[in-house]
């Protein structure tokens, strides 16, 4: 895993700094990206690329990055992993001579794009990759993101340069930076808890969109996108050509087809590992790990000393009769509480989901025995895991019947009771089924006033239903969950809120919550699941594989049935989280209270003063339970004091 950097079009930077002292400060700023080496490469000023390297495949200077290809015509800096490697050059082998210089899957790719150029090279990949790409012939830049959106690129205009990198904090080394806040984005961070592509918290600044190329020539500032995956095609394609086997085969193909991406993604010349949080995703991926392997695969969790929290005991069951050399680690509540004055760094623009902290935790715990991990992420969006998709279908389907005057009152109740009574009062009775039960009622009651299916699953989807009320001069942007058009046509009402969080949950909360806790201590994920095969052999499946009798992941669960007992895996889904309320009521508080400041909220200038002030007197008083939303403003407030 790397990062990447680079300019293009740019003014003579001699006259302000040498070129290749603006590219070594841009790259040190990605140092944990790539630790093992940095190389840079510049032509006539007009471009620049900049690599940072951690090295996995061909461990050699044969590897060494930004990397020519054998004509010379092209020039790549490469960030990510391509699984099939070996096989495309085996094909390549087949149709022209080539004299491999090292077995890195960056000379690979710069081989198969001189042979069938970019397009169709990118087609072939299954893999997670972002990729800048000089051709000299054409004079063009080209930059491409991975189908699914795990590997970071950024872009966009600097004092009227292009630049590009994998994160922010490098962009922002560039001579001169001074681009604004973009307040419309602050609206749609405050909503989604992250910033969803193409948008940045930077006006002139972007984010790649998953499975898409953009490229810029010389002497021009038009900056053309093509989109090579459509996760919307796929689903369109299952539909029409749905997986008709029976039961039986359902099962097998689901184990056939994930075991061979557990395969692809176990190659590596470095120390391999897996997350195993004792949960169905992470099991099945270490299950066909440990069955593919000849010895024991490295397992790693963390736990906490809060049961309700705690997954590490259901891990470690799960490692013991798997056969893993299995490791955990039990943090400390002061464990926890000393990562949130790295997060803004860690996360380079404000990013809100509270289980950044234990994710970070568990990653620099990996990192002591293993430079690759793999994960059991995307397996809630591709297998119907969310208890969401049951209730939200559910509860619409009361909710259309009754008045809007009754929903009304219905939602002061709810909102009436804190959340911690609510889990008292009903855990008993629905605790085997859901877990934060309180935290499920409050959020649901802005579905109460749901138009339709899809306006409840952008509600619930929501952190802030409104940020409008909690900022001063902001109107927020379209993203894909709003916008006016129709997506995943011919999915029943489950499948499309999966499918849409495959395309807006997951590349902007999960995958940047993985990439940005692994890449700080040099850690490099993989995801089994975001495979292209797993994605597109679930996007046939018909649902009732995916829930079936009130049973999510049903066949998920089948094929973990096969390595592991039931007893092991059956139990309430838990989650990854932290005790956030809490902490912001005790041990945060001063913290907390110093970032929401009357005095420095008004001078900043973001922030409805009075309203933010409000939910945080609520709050603290134990009123209501404010902890997610005004979690999102800390991390603003924090990552503004920090830039």
């Amino acid at each position: 895993m790397c990062g990447i950097v680079g300019f293009f079009n740019s003014v003579d930077l001699n006259t302000v700094s040498p070129v290749e002292h603006v590219l070594r400060s841009m790259l040190t700023t990605m140092g944990h990206r790539g630790p093992d080496s940095s190389g840079y490469w510049c032509d006539e000023l007009n471009i620049a690329l900049g690599h940072t390297r951690l090295s996995i495949l061909d461990l050699s200077s044969a590897g060494a990055q930004p990397m020519k290809s054998a004509s010379g015509r092209f020039v790549m800096a490469f960030n990510g992993e391509i699984y099939n490697h070996h096989s495309l050059r085996n094909e390549l082998n087949a149709i022209i001579s080539i004299k491999w210089r090292g077995h890195s899957d960056t000379e690979t790719l710069l081989a198969a794009i001189e042979a069938w150029g970019v397009e169709e090279t990118v087609k072939k990949l299954r893999g997670m990759f972002a990729i800048a790409l000089w051709d000299k012939e054409l004079q063009s830049l080209s930059l491409l993101r991975d189908p699914m959106g795990e590997k970071p690129i950024y872009y966009g205009w600097v004092n009227g340069q292009f630049i590009f990198a994998s994160e922010l904090k490098a962009i922002k080394k560039f001579p001169s930076f001074n681009n604004e806040i973009d307040r419309n984005t602050l609206a749609l961070f405050l909503r989604f808890n992250s910033i969803p592509a193409p948008y940045s918290i930077y006006k002139d600044i972007f984010k790649l969109e998953p499975g898409c190329i953009i490229s810029i020539s010389k002497g021009s500032n038009d900056i053309k996108q093509t989109r090579f995956w459509s996760t919307e095609d796929v689903y369109k394609n299952g539909i029409a050509f749905r997986f008709s086997g029976t039961t039986g085969e359902a099962i097998k193909t689901c184990e056939d087809v994930l075991a061979n991406a557990v395969n692809l993604q176990m190659q590596a010349d470095v120390s391999l590992g897996a997350f195993l949080s004792g949960g169905i995703d992470s099991s099945i991926i270490v299950a066909l790990m440990q069955a593919q392997s000849s010895k024991k695969i490295n397992t790693f969790s963390i736990g906490f000393d809060v049961n309700q929290y705690n997954e590490a005991k259901y891990a470690r069951d799960v490692a013991k009769h798997i056969g893993t050399n299995h490791s955990d680690m039990y943090v400390t509540e002061r464990d926890a509480l000393d990562v949130i004055p790295l997060l803004p760094d860690i996360y380079d623009e404000p990013f809100a989901d509270s289980s950044q902290i234990p994710t970070y935790l568990l990653a620099k715990f990996v990192k002591q025995k293993s430079t690759v991990a793999l994960t059991g992420d995307a397996g809630d969006e591709l297998f119907g895991g969310y208890n969401r998709y049951l209730f939200a279908n559910q509860y619409f389907g009361i909710i259309n019947n009754i008045p809007t005057s009754l929903r009304k009152m219905m939602g002061s109740f709810i909102m009436s009771i804190p959340e911690e009574k609510w889990n008292m009062l009903l855990n008993r009775v629905l605790g085997k089924y859901f877990a934060n039960i309180g935290s499920k009622l409050h959020k649901g009651v802005a579905g109460l006033y749901s138009k339709n299916i899809h306006d409840l699953h952008f509600k619930l989807a929501s952190q802030i239903q409104s940020p409008k009320n909690w900022l001063i001069n902001s109107n927020e942007y379209t993203s894909i969950f709003n916008d006016s058009l129709y997506h995943f046509e011919g999915l029943n009402s489950i499948e499309q809120m999966m499918a849409y969080d495959l395309i807006t949950y997951l590349p902007t909360d999960i995958l940047t919550k993985v990439d940005r806790a692994a890449m700080s201590v040099s850690l490099e994920t993989r995801i089994p699941f975001l495979d292209p095969h797993v994605i597109k052999f679930s996007a046939s499946l018909p649902l009732e594989y995916k829930i079936r009798n009130g049973i999510t992941k049903w066949v998920l669960r089948e094929v973990l049935y096969k390595y592991v007992p039931k007893e092991l895996i059956d139990r309430p889904k838990m989650g990854f989280g932290v005790p956030l309320a809490e902490w912001l009521r005790g041990p945060l508080r001063d913290w907390a209270e110093n970032l929401l400041d009357e005095h420095q909220l008004k001078e900043d200038g973001f922030f409805n003063v009075l309203f933010v002030r409000n939910k945080w007197d609520e709050h603290i008083s134990g009123k209501l339970n404010w902890d997610h939303q005004l979690w999102n403003v800390l991390m603003f407030q924090a990552w503004l004091q920090n830039s």
